[in-house]
């Protein structure tokens, strides 16, 4: 047996994932065992969950992987810097303390925070990405897509894959970039890079178009052969410590909103302007790659594939029979992809598409889970009321909870890998509740008003409730509610602006019904277990298949990866009902919540 664990580290999102022969056995990201979003450490943590859940010591390991060359990207923030000279010093020495402690010694720093003694590996950036995309997915061969920030220098790559082989023919190099775009929007718009960029993508339907001429004229220049090139007149991520500068704001009206403050309708206009150009960017590169691959079918990844909406109108273009897109999109799926390189690249091991059509991804349930006498153990020992179930019996009582409008922490199965939570780690809800938006964000959640929720729906009902003609397992893709759902809006409903938007009740489903009727869809079949049956009973009940899923922890956390943490969670929040597995905690019965005694260490997670 060949074991292989892979590692993206040093940037945000730090994640290991092992690979044994050509399988995906476990992967996590950093953040969920540290409890630091975006946790760029070293993933020792997570590194350690999946050796343990294989029962394989570090020496049984066979090669690590690395998913970017450090020198190489070194090479391009020192280029860049004497490039730029005199400006562009203060970056340049902000950045150094972690390059001279850790990352131009990586092999040491691996072998010595690991105790490896095996071959160490490394991948470029986005052929990590590619692979990440390509590898698991459900086809033969495929065309590949990958966009971010930026890796070494490429920060959009287009390729195809066949068989074993990955070939990545054209890219697109730094500073030019859709990802960066993106993020200057983020930064401009008041929101923190590398983890806001959803926001504006929620913040968009609220607004109009209106810069979509002035970006286009100024700021960035599309071509059909999905190159793209920034003026770089406009940003300051070359020299300084911003993404955009005075010229960027005096473009745009004013300088960026401060953080936290008041959004108004020009955040939700330039959100809506960025979206709608970064759409025809990615339809460009999906045309292109079509024709220059002539392949039927694409795979994405990189931290802009997590752009949903981008994805859902790529597939309603039917450039592409279909798509597929790697649930870990952003650095963390690097972890993966490199693993995965090694195995079918390096060591030249064959690859074929599954014979049920199915991908190789286990649905993203690649981390964690937890049996029935831990969690026994754990709420004994914490004397925490409890009601236990047969699992056939507690699927039926979870659903009876939700059609009572109570919001449910689920904690089952195996934690998913990414950053969507596909009903291992989610708080749950009736998606007909015209509350249940407002009461999870502000309750629940503790986030932004304007922020929407995402449906999960069984999988044979998906047509019932929105126009989507393949799965969405990953909630990757956005989709429009069906006609047949909607509530037609009156003219005045029709002239409210921005925030007003949110008041009206638009469809039958208005708590996972977004303003402009769209909705990011997850579609749940019988792979999805436990998650599965609770959907199901719930539509046994109603008459609906479609509930209410987001992750389940509060802004500024990672999702949660423990019972412990669903636990402190579930009491920090006005959560009604905690699911443990078919263990069901009602918050009424429970004791005062106090933060000291941690049980953290009981779970065996170092």
């Amino acid at each position: 047996m060949t074991y292989i664990i892979g590692i993206s580290a040093f940037y945000h999102d730090s994640a290991a994932c092992l690979v044994k022969d050509g399988e995906i056995i476990a992967a996590a990201q950093e953040e969920r065992f540290t409890r630091k979003k975006h946790d760029a450490a070293l993933p020792k943590h997570a590194v350690a969950y999946c050796l343990r859940h294989a029962g394989i010591q570090i020496s049984d390991v066979d090669y690590i992987g690395f998913y970017d060359k450090p020198l190489k990207k070194f090479g391009r923030i020192l280029e860049t810097a004497v490039g730029v000279a005199p400006f562009g010093l203060t970056p340049f020495m902000k950045a150094m303390p972690v390059w001279l402690k850790d990352k131009l010694n990586m092999n040491g720093h691996i072998r010595k925070e690991l105790n490896f003694e095996g071959e160490i590996l490394y991948g470029e950036h986005h052929e990590s990405h590619a692979a990440s995309a390509f590898y698991p997915s459900p086809y033969e061969e495929a065309a590949i897509l990958t966009n971010d920030g930026v890796g070494e220098w490429a920060t959009t790559t287009f390729g195809i894959g066949r068989g074993n082989e990955l070939n990545l023919f054209k890219e697109i190099k730094f500073p030019h970039s859709i990802g960066l775009l993106y993020s200057a929007m983020t930064y401009y718009t008041g929101f923190k890079v590398n983890s806001g960029e959803y926001k504006v993508m929620g913040l968009a339907p609220y607004g109009e178009p209106k810069y979509v001429d002035k970006l286009l004229d100024n700021v960035i220049e599309l071509k059909d052969d999905g190159s793209f090139r920034l003026n770089m007149d406009y940003f300051n991520y070359l020299k300084g410590m911003t993404m955009t500068n005075d010229a960027f704001a005096d473009l745009f009206g004013g300088p960026a909103r401060e953080a936290e403050s008041t959004v108004t309708q020009k955040e939700m206009d330039l959100a809506k302007s960025v979206q709608v150009v970064v759409e025809k960017a990615i339809l460009n590169q999906g045309r292109y790659v079509k024709e220059e691959t002539g392949m039927d079918y694409l795979c994405l990844a990189g931290g802009v594939a997590l752009n949903c909406v981008a994805n859902g109108i790529l597939l309603r273009e039917k450039i592409f029979k279909d798509i597929w897109i790697q649930p870990a999109a952003g650095d963390a799926g690097g972890a993966l992809g490199v693993a995965l390189s090694i195995w079918h690249k390096f060591l030249n091991k064959e690859r074929s598409a599954t014979p049920d059509g199915r991908d190789r991804q286990s649905r993203s349930y690649l981390g964690p889970s937890f049996t029935e006498d831990q969690i026994k153990e754990y709420l004994d020992k914490a004397k925490y009321p409890y009601h236990l179930y047969e699992k056939d019996k507690a699927a039926d009582e979870v659903a009876k909870v939700l059609e009572d409008q109570k919001v449910v922490g689920l904690f089952q199965g195996r934690m998913e890998f990414g950053p969507r939570a596909l009903g291992g780690r989610s708080i749950i809800g009736d998606a007909r509740s015209e509350e249940m938006q407002t009461t999870m964000n502000l309750k629940i959640k503790y986030r932004e008003s304007f922020r929407p929720f995402a449906p999960s729906v069984l999988n044979e009902c998906r047509n019932e409730f929105f126009d989507l003609d393949s799965e969405s397992p990953y909630m990757l893709l956005v989709a429009p509610v069906q006609d047949k759902q909607r509530i037609e809006m009156s003219d005045k409903q029709k002239k409210l602006f921005g925030i007003e938007k949110l008041k009206v009740k638009r469809s039958l489903v208005p708590a996972i019904t977004h303003v402009d009727y769209s909705a990011r869809v997850q579609t749940v079949t019988e792979e999805n277990g436990y998650y599965y049956d609770i959907i199901k009973a719930f539509k046994e009940r109603t008459g609906s298949g479609v509930i209410v899923n987001t992750s389940f922890n509060v802004r500024g956390e990672p999702i949660v990866c423990t019972p412990e943490d669903a636990y402190r969670c579930f009491m920090r929040t006005e959560m009604d009902y905690l699911v443990l597995e078919n263990f069901i905690l009602d918050k009424r019965e429970q004791p005062e919540y106090k933060e000291e005694g941690d049980w953290r260490n009981e779970f065996e997670l170092d």
